[in-house]
């Protein structure tokens, strides 16, 4: 009685283990990564005016839509309201993009309107939503500061999140 007892439990046990297991095996197999984020530290924490940074980021799929979105890591020595810079952004198909943006940083009195903690901020501002792109291959991404100084202080890095579109 007691070594069919053993058995059983013995072959419940395995059964249970085989289905946890294809289950983990499935679900990894079946989820995709959702974002990709890329970032550029600056040691000094500042821009320098005419140090353009460029983003290569691998395009695999092109039957889902992307949102881009621009983001910064300040400090509060931050001087500006804004953010102004350039973006030339160039698809695996050839095509590009050139556009200017300006993220808001603070308010006219001079507080920040971005998310703070102690003494760094973080902001973000969306630069193309639901992106389709016709071909993988990669995406290049490059940022101009357009902050009219030959260095923009307060600023510890910048980066480009790219995220599957909700469309």
């Amino acid at each position: 009685m007691i070594s069919r007892f053993k058995f059983k439990l013995k072959n419940l046990s395995f059964r249970y283990l085989s289905v946890v297991m294809s289950s983990i095996v499935l679900v990894a197999g079946c989820t995709s990564e959702k974002s990709h984020e890329y970032y550029h530290k600056f040691e000094t924490k500042a821009w320098p005016r005419f140090q353009n940074i460029t983003f290569e980021i691998p395009i695999n799929r092109i039957d889902i839509s992307y949102d881009i979105y621009f983001f910064a890591g300040l400090s509060n020595e931050f001087p500006y309201e804004s953010i102004p810079f350039n973006m030339v952004m160039n698809t695996p198909s050839g095509e590009e993009r050139i556009r200017e943006y300006e993220m808001p940083v603070k308010s006219k009195t001079g507080s920040f309107i971005i998310d703070c903690n102690k003494d760094s901020c973080q902001g973000r501002l969306l630069l193309k939503e639901g992106l389709i792109m016709t071909k993988p291959g990669t995406l290049t991404i490059e940022l101009e500061n357009l902050i009219p100084k030959l260095e923009a202080v307060g600023i510890s890095g910048v980066g480009i999140r790219v995220i599957q579109s909700g469309k």
